[in-house]
């Protein structure tokens, strides 16, 4: 069983991988590819490289080079977090029990979140995240399209709540996931 784990920023993609990692999941990271490339380059993990970089490595291979980097780590149950293209979302489904959750939460709550967790090149200003997520939802395919990767969610997490309510309804995915096969 591969899950795939895509919604914007800060709405809560990496507590659902913890939360699956919790239940024996193993956990990989298109973002991981994208933070390899950048190390190999001598760069720091910001997200504006990381987002440069990842764009880059599209346009030279392609809108799905993220994921086909990553499909020789996967062979059992794995998540793959950090789906930003429908391009990745068709790799991905080429593996059989593919499934894309979508992880998503309130604007307001998203940037709060961002906040609260500090990570380096993250904005600091709500206008200053609405900029950056506008940019993220560009209509090129070499570029990260998240809005479009949401909508082809085999399911959909509003996680507005707490991390219990988040837990709770991967539980759910899971055993409606388990039970279908």
């Amino acid at each position: 069983m591969v899950i795939g784990l895509t919604g914007p920023n800060a709405a809560g993609k990496s507590e659902a991988a913890s939360r699956l990692a919790a239940l024996g999941f193993r956990i990989h990271s298109l973002s991981d590819v994208v933070r390899e490339e950048a190390a190999a380059r001598g760069l720091p993990p910001e997200r504006k490289n990381l987002i440069r970089i990842g764009n880059e490595l599209r346009e030279r291979h392609g809108p799905g080079v993220l994921a086909e980097r990553i499909l020789p780590r996967l062979g059992g149950r794995d998540v793959v977090d950090s789906i930003r293209s429908p391009e990745e979302v068709a790799v991905l489904r080429r593996l059989p029990g593919f499934v894309l959750v979508g992880i998503r939460a309130d604007v307001r709550t998203r940037f709060e979140r961002g906040l609260a967790r500090g990570r380096p090149g993250d904005p600091g200003t709500l206008e200053e995240f609405l900029a950056r997520e506008r940019e993220e939802n560009l209509e090129e395919p070499n570029r990260q399209q998240l809005d479009a990767t949401l909508s082809l969610a085999d399911v959909i997490v509003d996680n507005d709540g707490t991390l219990a309510d988040l837990h709770r309804a991967l539980d759910r995915i899971l055993g409606s996931v388990a039970s279908a096969r």
